[in-house]
């Protein structure tokens, strides 16, 4: 197994960055990453003051994933999610849905121990360890690794985790993914600007889909679940445009009529806000596997 570790780091994703590794379709790989501050504020010593914060999140890459084409899809498994040892979660007056209660920037420390977070002597939370930025060069010209589009980047969504495939459409030759932007928690919506901010190892197998189902957005399968992920410029578009991606998906590619598809849209289908925070905010729509099952369709990855 090939490892990118983060000497190799880029804080936009664009088809003019040089690959740092390359793979063959169906080859697993392993990614070291910084936290989203580039670990600057790990040391106790580190204050507000004192630390130059770097444009954009730190996102390790990009790998070459050969005979991945535009129009293709990468396939993602998300092997494994290994969080580093002390996660930094920050307030502060510039963002989140209270900045105005924030009067200046304060930041927490920690420690991840054991598969939780322990935020006092009194309180434990269990971590659910998630990737923020995974995405691919976009077709044009490059995007800052704080911003979501339909080629991935900062979606801050809490799907993409252990377990789970993502689907990213591809813009250019070789893909060239990068990642990075861990957390070790985070809720829904991502409303005070940021989740446990942590560095961290992911393991993915990353092979190529070139059939009949690819779509130009990122889609998540879980065992449970198919996912599409909008992002725009406000909620209310981002929402609207991830309905309308799984209505357009169980029509095109399940094979549902359009009130088939509607109908059971709203009767089985979970719309939840990824994130508020970035340039561009981010929404998914889910609806239950065993519905396309019973209409023969299993996988998006499927022949």
């Amino acid at each position: 197994m090939k490892t990118i570790t983060r000497n190799y780091i880029t804080h936009m994703l664009s088809k003019d960055n040089p690959p740092c590794q390359r793979i063959r379709a169906g080859e697993t790989v392993a990614f070291e990453t910084y936290d989203c501050f580039t670990n600057q504020f790990l040391p106790e010593e580190a204050t507000f003051e004192n630390v130059v914060r770097k444009p954009g999140n730190p996102a390790t890459g990009p790998l070459f994933i050969e005979g991945a084409m535009p129009g293709d899809m990468l396939k993602i498994d998300i092997l494994d999610l290994v969080p580093g040892p002390v996660g930094v979660v920050m307030l502060g007056p510039g963002s989140g849905s209270e900045k105005e209660f924030f009067s200046q920037k304060t930041l927490k420390r920690i420690p991840v121990i054991d598969g939780f977070a322990h935020y006092s002597e009194q309180l434990k939370l269990p971590i659910t360890p998630m990737i923020g930025v995974i995405g691919v060069a976009p077709a044009g010209d490059g995007v800052s690794t704080i911003t979501p589009m339909d080629h991935g980047g900062n979606m801050d969504c809490t799907q993409i985790r252990k377990g789970v495939t993502l689907y990213l459409p591809v813009f250019a030759e070789g893909a060239l993914l990068s990642l990075g932007d861990f957390h070790a928690m985070m809720g829904d919506g991502e409303v005070e600007d940021c989740g446990l901010e942590i560095e961290g190892k992911a393991v993915l197998r990353v092979d190529v889909v070139k059939n009949r189902n690819c779509v130009p957005y990122p889609m998540i399968e879980t065992s449970e679940k198919l996912i599409t992920i909008a992002s725009a410029e406000d909620v209310e578009a981002a929402w609207k445009k991830a309905v309308r991606q799984m209505y357009d998906f169980l029509k095109e590619k399940i094979g549902l009529d359009d009130n088939d598809a509607g109908m059971l849209l709203t009767l089985a289908g979970d719309l939840v806000i990824c994130q508020t925070v970035n340039p561009m905010k981010t929404v998914r729509m889910e609806f239950p596997r065993y519905i396309t099952r019973s209409y023969g369709f299993d996988s998006i990855s499927a022949d």
